[in-house]
Parts: structure tokens; sequence; C-alpha cells
């Protein structure tokens, strides 16, 4: 018979599921998106809505995965000689649009009273786009493979670069009492990250093709699907090592892969897992919301969520015009 700890799992994965099954449908039917589906449909169920379910950190954690998976699979469909050519989108858009909206959403917080320091902290983390929802947003579209697609993959990939460096400057301007343990020198984690990275591009060049050919030859489906999550989440891990962002390990590795004979039998192996989990990721997301804070300082918020709006969509736009 099953414990009581195992039914009360059971009763959370049923209203996980039902509750995804019940809104994304819905959501889509309204033209909002199945996005905002699993959002609402998290809420519902979370803490801050009718408490079903308690654990949103849990299945956060384990759902990230869904994000890592998905970039994976994005990264098999672009060659490196087509990575290579969107270069200068990559370093020429995506800096121009990171630096331009940073320094205009410091003059927002700044606008707000807030000190500049929290106020450059604060607008550059917004400058960041949140990878995961732009991707499924363009997936749900058809607009990744794009022109207009390739141009906001190429300022994700920039923006993923740019953890190592953010988190160095967020860490010099934090007050001395805030930061007891002295992080290592800005150098040492550039040179860390760049040795994980080399690390990942050897064993693409070298390691997987080899490797996929001998699982070939051994006729064992699941053995591949290991594989082929082994690879995913073992690029991850190792960019997560070297302080980079963990979906930009899974997109390098699938590009890596791009060109491999195993293309295709490695995306339809990491489908499914990837669209459960990414599921599963805006679901926790959802939970997590807390409305206590939203109702707290509602005004603060809905009028600082406007403006960041604002002075972003404009500088994206102003960006893009002088772009092209």
């Amino acid at each position: 018979m099953a414990s009581e700890g195992d039914a009360s799992q059971l009763i959370g994965l049923v209203t996980l599921l039902g509750a995804a099954v019940l809104a994304v449908p819905l959501f889509k039917r309204l033209g909002l998106g199945s996005v905002l589906g699993y959002l609402a449909a998290g809420l519902a169920i979370g803490p801050y809505g009718l408490g079903l379910m308690a654990d949103a950190g849990t299945i956060l954690h384990v759902a990230e995965l869904g994000v890592v998976m998905f970039l994976f699979i994005i990264g098999l469909e672009m060659k490196p000689s087509h990575l290579w050519n969107l270069r200068g989108q990559i370093f020429g858009l995506g800096s121009l649009q990171v630096v331009v909206c940073a320094l205009l959403l410091t003059g927002v917080g700044i606008g707000f009273g807030f000190p500049w320091p929290v106020a450059f902290v604060s607008g550059a983390g917004f400058v960041l786009t949140s990878t995961a929802i732009v991707m499924q947003v363009l997936a749900e579209r058809g607009d990744i493979l794009t022109p207009r697609g390739q141009r906001i993959v190429s300022i994700l990939l920039f923006e993923d670069l740019l953890i190592v460096p953010l988190l160095a400057v967020v860490a010099f301007l934090a007050p001395a009492d805030a930061a007891p343990v002295a992080a290592a020198p800005l150098w040492q984690r550039a040179g860390i990250g760049l040795l994980s990275l080399g690390a990942l591009v050897a064993a693409g060049l070298w390691l997987l093709n080899p490797l996929f050919r001998v699982l070939a030859r051994a006729k064992a489906r699941e053995v591949m699907t290991a594989a082929a999550l082994l690879v995913v989440l073992g690029a991850a891990l190792l960019m997560e090592l070297g302080g980079l962002s963990t979906a930009m390990g899974a997109f390098v590795a699938g590009v890596l892969l791009s060109e491999s004979s195993f293309r295709h039998q490695l995306e339809a192996d990491i489908e499914p897992f990837r669209g459960l989990l990414l599921g599963l990721f805006f679901l926790g997301v959802g939970m997590a919301l807390d409305l206590d804070v939203v109702a707290r300082d509602w005004r603060l918020i809905g009028l600082g969520v406007v403006a960041l709006m604002l002075a972003k969509a404009l500088c994206i736009y102003g960006v893009a015009r002088l772009a092209g």
C-alpha cells in the first residue's frame, strides 16, 4: 500500500498537471499565450493563491532544466558558420542595447529616489531578458529562425555572456558589511569562465561525435537518450562551475552538434523532456509570486513597472532604428 507521503506527492503531481491542462488551453484560446497560462495556473495553486502547493523553490530548481534543454534544441538549429555570421549582431546590437538600456533604466531608478548603486543594479537586472519566456514566445510564433528572431537570439546570447562581469560589478558596489566573504578577482572569474567554455568546445569537437557513433552501433535507443541528457546536463554543469549561464552551456553544446548526423535523433530524444520541464518551470514561477508584497507596495510597483517598460521600449526602438 502507498504511504501518506507517496499519496501527497501524487496529489501534488495531479494538481500541477490539472492546473496546466485547464489554464493553458484557455489562455491560448484568449490569445494570451501558453506562458501566461502556466504563470496563472501556478499562481492559482501556489502558496499565495489557493495554497494547494507550497514548495515552489524545489519545483523551480528541477524545472530550470527545461530552459537548459530548450536552448540545447535551439543550438541544434544553428550551425557554427551561421552563428559566426551573427557575430556582428551578438556583440554590436547586443552590446548597444544593453549599454543604452542600462543607463536609461538607471536614470529611472534615480528618478524614483534610489541611490545610484541601487538604481544601477536594478536597471542592469531589468536589462537582462528572460531567455525562457522569450524563446517560448518565439517558438510559438515560429519566429526563431526568421531574421528578427535571429537578432533577438543574438541579444539573448550577449546577455548570457554578461553574467560574470555584472556579478563582479554588483560585488564591487556592495557595502563592505554586506559581503563578508571576499569574491574572487574579476580576471580570475573571467579566466575560469573562458577555460570552461574552451573545455566544452574541445569536448564538442573531438569527443561527442565519436561517443554517439559508438552508442549508435550498440542499437540501444534508451542509451542514446541517456547520452543526450548527459551531454545537455554536463554542458550546463560545466558552465555553472565556470560562473557562466547554464543555458549558454547547453546552447553551445547544441551548436557543436548541429552538423552531426545524429542531430535529428538528439532533438527527438530531448524534446519530450524539454516541453514538460519548461511548462513546469513557468508553473513554479507563478507559484513563487507573492501577491502580499504587490498589495503592500502596489503604487511603487505599478509606477515602477510602467516606467521601466516604457524606458526599455523606447531604448529598444531607438537601438533598432539606429541598427536599421
